[in-house]
C-alpha cells in the first residue's frame, strides 16, 4: 500500500514526477482523473487552505469529497489499541478506517499534536493508525509533518529558480505569541535537503533546534547531495547570501507541555521577525511562509507585500500538487 504520510521515504524522482504533473494540471486544471472516485477528508483541527484546496481539487478532477470533523459532525474516535472505551470516544479507528475504506478511494487526515508530551506526539499515532487499518491510500494533511505543503513549496521554488541544487536555503524561526506545531519546519528541513539545497536552520537558542529525527534525516540528505546542514543562532550569518528564506514559528521541544516557562524564553526573541533589513542581506532572496501568518509579528507588511514574497503562489500550488498526488495514489492503488 502506497500512502503519503511523509516525504521521507519517497525518492526525489518520484516526488519530482508528482511535481511535473502538477505543473501540467496548473495549465489544464479540469480533467476527469478522479471521475467516480470518493475521498474522505477528516479534519481534527481547523483549516482554510488545506480544506479549500482539497475540496476544489477533487471537484476539478471529477471526484467527490466527504468532509468529516470527528467529535463535531462525526463520532469521536479512539486510537489506543486495547483500550477500555468508557470515555468520550464512540468508535475505534479500526472500524472507522475499514468502513471509510469500503466507501472511499482515498482517506486524508489533518490532526495536530496534543502539545503535552512530545514523546507521545512524535509517534503520530492517529495518522499511523489510519494507515495501518485502512485498505486505501492515506494522505497526511498535516500532523507532525506537512508533506503536501512541502510539495507546494518546492514547486514554487522551482518555478522561480529552476534547479535548486546548491541554493542557500534558510529556515528561520520567528516569534509567535503561542507555541506552534513543528510540522512545517520539520517538513521544510527534509524537502529542502532532499532537493539538494544548502540548508541553514536559524533559531534563537539550542532549545529551538528541531527533533533529532528530522535533523538526522536532513543531514543524511545533505550528505547524499554533497551539501551542508548548518545550525546557527546568528541572524546575520544566516541571512547573508541566502537565496530562499522560509519562516515558521514553533515551540521549543524541551519545554513541551510547559508552555508558560517556554513563553518566557520565546518572548525575548521578537526581533527574529523577517523584515526588509534582514532580506537586504540576502542574495536577492525569495521569502515564503506556509500561511496563516500574523503580519508585523512573523514578518513585516513590507516583506509580505514585496515582489520577492511567494507565499500566495505557494498557497495556490497546494491545489495543483494535491491533485497530482491524488491522481498518483489512485492510479498506483488501482494497478
Amino acid at each position: 500500500m502506497q500512502h503519503f504520510l511523509t516525504t521521507e521515504h519517497w525518492s526525489k524522482p518520484d516526488l519530482q514526477q508528482i511535481l511535473d504533473f502538477a505543473k501540467d494540471l496548473k495549465q489544464s486544471p479540469i480533467q476527469p482523473l478522479l471521475k467516480n472516485k470518493s475521498i474522505a477528508l477528516l479534519f481534527f483541527n481547523p483549516s482554510l487552505r488545506t480544506r479549500t484546496s482539497f475540496e476544489i481539487g477533487i471537484e476539478q478532477l471529477g471526484g467527490h469529497a466527504v468532509v468529516l470533523q470527528p467529535g463535531k459532525d462525526a463520532w469521536p474516535i479512539e486510537f489506543e489499541l486495547g483500550s477500555v472505551m468508557d470515555g468520550e470516544a464512540e468508535e475505534h479507528v479500526k472500524e472507522v478506517a475499514q468502513v471509510l475504506s469500503s466507501y472511499c478511494d482515498l482517506i486524508a487526515i489533518r490532526a495536530f499534536p496534543k502539545f503535552v508530551d512530545w514523546q507521545k506526539d512524535k509517534l503520530d499515532t492517529l495518522l499511523n493508525s489510519f494507515a495501518q487499518f485502512a485498505s486505501v491510500p492515506v494522505i497526511n494533511m498535516e500532523t507532525i509533518t506537512h508533506p503536501c505543503q512541502e510539495l507546494a513549496h518546492i514547486m514554487t521554488l522551482q518555478e522561480k529558480l529552476g534547479d535548486l541544487q546548491g541554493k542557500k536555503y534558510v529556515l528561520t524561526w520567528t516569534y509567535h505569541p503561542k507555541p506552534l506545531n513543528t510540522a512545517v519546519a520539520n517538513s521544510a528541513l527534509m524537502i529542502a535537503s532532499k532537493f539538494g539545497m544548502d540548508v541553514t536552520l536559524l533559531c534563537p537558542t539550542p532549545d529551538y533546534v528541531l527533533d533529532e529525527h528530522y535533523m538526522q534525516s536532513a543531514q543524511n540528505n545533505c550528505n547524499q547531495n554533497h551539501q551542508n546542514l548548518t545550525v546557527t543562532h546568528n541572524i546575520e550569518e544566516a541571512y547573508t547570501g541566502a537565496e530562499i528564506v522560509y519562516a515558521k514559528s514553533w515551540g521549543a521541544l524541551p519545554y513541551f507541555g510547559q508552555w508558560e516557562k517556554e513563553k518566557i524564553i520565546r518572548d525575548q526573541y521578537k526581533h527574529f521577525i523577517v523584515d526588509e533589513k534582514k532580506m537586504a542581506m540576502t542574495n536577492q532572496g525569495l521569502f515564503s511562509h506556509c500561511l496563516p501568518l500574523r503580519r508585523n509579528v512573523k514578518a513585516t507588511d513590507a516583506v509580505m507585500d514585496a515582489d520577492y514574497c511567494v507565499a500566495i503562489q505557494e498557497a495556490e500550488n497546494r491545489l495543483h500538487v494535491q491533485k497530482s498526488l491524488m491522481n498518483s495514489l489512485v492510479n498506483h492503488h488501482s494497478s
